[in-house]
């Protein structure tokens, strides 16, 4: 359980960075690969950072050695521009990246997904995300765990949501009602913390972790 190398991608993102500060502190982990499109510099020997370009990641394979993959990778469809170009990051960057990492064997494969998520849902992002799982556990990975997180509240990096800016004052006093509870908002925090955990962990096959289970880190 000792000594493991650990790959985030998304590692500029809300639950991402809040990750790789957990993996520093980790005592399982001995070195942290964030590959990120710009350069990122950490106050830690720990950390390795690679710029990579996610529309040409078959060029980047050799980094994809490691232990464990962290796939944090996200955006909206405001930030994207539409759809199609938010399925580009939230599906085929995400599904690259695991294919390249089950190819080099990594081991234990964690993918930030979304509460909801369901490849038949009418909403375009649920949608991507529950075919993104479906994909994802058809490869060979020894273990799966598959995290879905409600509303992420959080700073993030230069990038204000207004949905989520209500969301998260509305969200914690509506689900004081019955049958509510489970849609509470959680911090990209808490979901790191949580993610860190279950790699220290052993299991095998495909896990899923959803709302209940993130509070108990």
């Amino acid at each position: 359980m000792l000594n493991k190398v650990a790959i985030v991608v998304g590692a500029t993102g809300l639950v991402g960075s809040h990750l790789v500060e957990e993996l520093i502190v980790a005592t399982h982990i001995s070195k942290v690969i964030t590959l990120t499109r710009r350069p990122i510099s950490y106050n830690s020997d720990k950390v390795v950072n690679h710029v990579v370009d996610f529309n040409h990641l078959a060029q980047h394979a050799a980094l994809f050695k490691a232990d464990i993959l962290f796939s944090c990778l996200g955006t909206t469809k405001k930030a994207a521009g539409s759809i199609a170009a938010q399925r580009k990051v939230d599906f085929y960057y995400q599904l690259k990246v695991a294919e390249l990492a089950a190819k080099l064997e990594v081991h234990h494969y964690l993918l930030v997904s979304s509460s909801g998520a369901n490849a038949n849902s009418g909403n375009a992002y649920l949608q991507m995300k529950g075919e993104l799982e479906n994909t994802v556990k058809e490869l060979p990975f020894k273990r799966i765990s598959i995290i879905q997180p409600s509303l992420l509240l959080g700073e993030r990096n230069n990038e204000f949501r207004i949905g989520e800016k209500l969301g998260s004052v509305l969200l914690p006093i509506l689900c004081m009602l019955p049958g509510l509870r489970k849609y509470r908002p959680i911090t990209g925090k808490q979901v790191a913390i949580k993610m860190c955990n279950i790699s220290k962990q052993s299991g095998d096959g495909v896990e899923y972790f959803r709302l209940d289970e993130l509070f108990n880190s």
